[in-house]
Order: structure tokens, then C-alpha cells, then sequence
């Protein structure tokens, strides 16, 4: 699979690349639902009036309330900054399968292999998105993106079980850019991709959003 680099502007990258925000809103999270249970631990231990139960549920949560807390700064460096997930997932075809009133469905090709040198074991992969940048909101529009994998299972750790495409322009405001990502992408993919665009309801109905072909 080929691998596209460029210069990611990173400014723009935070306020439009949906994986970062993300990334921000469970770090949101996190600091709620650590306060959350600092709260429920305060509460039970009050109405313990002193008993032994209470202190250890105060303990359980306080234990609780630190590790979501600890996950507030670890999200964003294992997540990893916009330019090194351009740089580690491969380049993708992708299209506009569906719009929505308020989004669009992605529809992209991708290699299931997590051994990116045996021969691919192509999919189709869906995610719903709201920025569409320097693309046309059109059916059938081409947003050349990179493929970032997800999780797999202890049964199959072979081959990837979520892959989410993640669109260079949400990486660059620059056109050509964009253009040249498209055009670095082979036209027999590109072809692959749009054979299979009439599957998009079987991809939606998996439960990764990602369908082996």
C-alpha cells in the first residue's frame, strides 16, 4: 500500500480532522465522569455516617475518578498528532456515497492485512463525517484518504476488524495537494471502489462498518 506525505498543517488539522475532536470530546468525558464518580463516592460515604463500607466505596471511586483523570492527558499521545497518523496509515480511495442533511457517508477501499506486504485483502469501510474541505458535496466526489486501522480480535490478529477512512483534506487546506493524493492512488482502485459503491447498506449493516470482499 502506498503511503502519502505532506505537509499537514497542524492549526487547521485540530479544528477540522474528526479524529482529533474526537479524541478531545473523550478527554471531555473522562474529566466529567471522573468528577461523576468523586461525586457518588462523597455521597455514599456521607450517608455511611462513618461505617467501614463507606470508606471503601470512597476509596473505590476515588481509585476510579484517578484513572479516568490519568487517561485526560494519555488520549491525545496515543492517538498521536495529525501529521503521524498521515505518515502511518496508507492512502486510500474513498467517495461520497451518501448525504445527509447534516453529514455524508464515506465509502472507502482498504486492505484488511495487518502485514501490509502479503497481497491485499481488500474491504469496504464506511464513516460518517461532517467536513468535506476542499471536496465537492456530491455523490460519487473523490476524497483520496488514509486508512487508519483499528482494533482486531484475539482470534484473528491477522487482519483488521475496524478501519475508518480519514480524508487528507482534513489535514491541508491546499487543493493540489488533495489532487496530488488522488492521483497517487492507482485508477484500477479507484475503478474497485466505484464497482462496489451499490454496497454500501451491506458495509452500514456490519458491526466494524467494514466489509471483507
Amino acid at each position: 500500500m502506498t503511503h502519502f506525505s505532506f505537509d499537514v498543517d497542524e492549526a487547521y488539522a485540530r479544528k477540522n480532522n474528526e479524529f482529533l475532536r474526537d479524541t478531545k470530546r473523550l478527554q471531555i468525558s473522562a474529566f466529567f465522569f471522573g468528577l461523576v464518580l468523586l461525586a457518588i463516592g462523597g455521597v455514599l460515604y456521607y450517608l455511611a455516617d462513618g461505617a467501614v463500607w463507606g470508606w471503601m466505596v470512597l476509596i473505590v471511586m476515588g481509585i476510579m475518578a484517578a484513572l479516568s483523570f490519568v487517561m485526560i492527558p494519555v488520549l491525545p499521545r496515543q492517538v498521536g498528532s495529525a501529521e503521524s497518523l498521515y505518515n502511518t496509515y496508507p492512502l486510500v480511495p474513498a467517495v461520497v456515497a451518501e448525504i445527509n442533511p447534516r453529514d455524508v457517508v464515506l465509502l472507502a477501499l482498504v486492505n484488511t492485512n495487518v502485514d501490509e506486504t502479503l497481497p491485499p485483502r481488500w474491504g469496504l469501510a464506511v464513516r460518517t463525517i461532517n467536513r468535506l474541505g476542499v471536496h465537492d458535496r456530491k455523490l460519487g466526489e473523490r476524497v483520496p484518504s488514509v486508512a487508519v486501522s483499528g482494533r482486531r480480535t484475539i482470534r484473528d490478529q491477522d487482519h483488521w476488524d475496524e478501519i475508518s477512512p480519514m480524508p487528507i483534506t482534513w489535514g491541508t487546506t491546499d487543493a493540489d495537494v488533495v489532487r496530488r493524493a488522488e492521483k497517487t492512488i492507482p485508477h484500477d482502485l479507484w475503478n474497485k471502489l466505484e464497482k462496489n459503491r451499490n454496497r454500501l447498506d451491506e458495509v452500514k449493516n456490519t458491526r466494524m462498518n467494514l466489509l471483507v470482499l
